[in-house]
């Protein structure tokens, strides 16, 4: 699978042009501009696309003919700030004649093996760097008069799986 690569692009107010590494562009917007959808919205989305892909892809191997399927992802996010998620409940609504075990074991080992988005949140394992690079027109001033330079770069913050944070 290796690395991904996701460009988010200001384009007014706080709406956003997510470039995918895939191809695809993604309007992120909040509530006010509300031309997309919000950041944790995707996050729900990208909960919901992955378990349901796996999902179908075992269904069809264990020969499990589904007429219809749709997966129901819902989160109840912290009133304080980070508004993390404390609870996400992922439904799996299947139609068809199926058998419930292996709808059940479907279910189970992409919440348990196959899905990247659900371990991810639930593992608290990623390490994530927050880094900046400043870029200045020719000839910009520095705060302390001097030039300033025409591009910067640096690490603000690292956080990871042993941060902790604040009581809600």
């Amino acid at each position: 699978m290796g690395e991904k690569h996701v460009r988010l692009r200001h384009t007014e107010g706080l709406r956003f042009v997510a470039a995918t590494g895939s191809g695809h562009d993604i309007v992120i917007d909040n509530a006010t501009g509300n031309t997309g959808p919000r950041p944790t919205e995707l996050v729900l989305a990208a909960i919901a696309g992955c378990t349901a892909m796996d999902v179908v892809e075992i269904l069809r191997k264990k020969r499990q003919f589904f007429t219809g399927y749709e997966t129901e992802v819902s989160g109840t996010q912290r009133e304080t700030a980070p508004n993390v998620f404390t609870e996400i409940t992922v439904l799996h609504v299947v139609e068809g004649n199926v058998e419930t075990e292996a709808v059940r074991r479907a279910i189970e080992l992409s919440a348990t093996k196959y899905c990247t988005v659900s371990a991810q949140l639930d593992s608290g394992v990623a390490r994530i760097s927050h880094r900046y690079v400043i870029r200045r027109p020719a000839g910009s001033a520095a705060s302390d008069g001097g030039a300033a330079p025409a591009e910067e770069e640096g690490e603000v913050i690292v956080t990871g799986p042993t941060r902790d944070f604040p009581a809600g």
